[in-house]
């Protein structure tokens, strides 16, 4: 496929139904692309690629506990994310991506993890942090920064 106004990129599709039409072709591969794009966000940001099992048990395990946590992260983003600050967060760090509306997966994936650092490490407790604690609170930020 070739974009008429040659601006895009040109994408070549490959299929081996070789009585495919070409429309049919492209809608398969429209239809294909939000479940390629889940299984890059399980793999790259919620670590279904990471896992080092060995026994059938533990991999029937680790893949669905990830495709779940991708999907429930966007489920708690709708109801508990800032979509508005988000995107401007994202715009001031990075002000030449002027195009971004919606927050991105990993954008949903930083809000979850400030919101469970913050509910870990409660104000209202009279003690102090611990060395360790404080420690651990900057690992993460930085791990969502990365």
């Amino acid at each position: 496929m070739r974009d008429p106004a040659a601006r895009g990129k040109d994408l070549t599709l490959v299929t081996t139904d070789l009585a495919s039409t070409a429309a049919a072709l492209v809608s398969r591969y429209a239809g294909r692309w939000s479940i390629e794009v889940a299984v890059f966000d399980g793999k790259q940001f919620v670590g279904a690629g990471q896992a080092r099992n060995r026994t059938r048990a533990a991999v029937e395990r680790t893949v669905p506990f990830a495709v779940i946590c991708t999907s429930l992260i966007p489920l708690w983003y709708s109801q508990f994310g800032d979509r508005t600050a988000d995107v401007a967060d994202h715009r001031r760090a990075a002000p030449w991506y002027t195009t971004k509306k919606d927050p991105s997966f990993e954008d949903m994936l930083a809000a979850l993890r400030r919101a469970v650092i913050a509910a870990r490490f409660n104000p209202l407790r009279a003690e102090a942090p611990t060395a360790a604690e404080i420690l651990q609170v900057q690992h993460a930020w930085a791990s969502t920064a990365a």
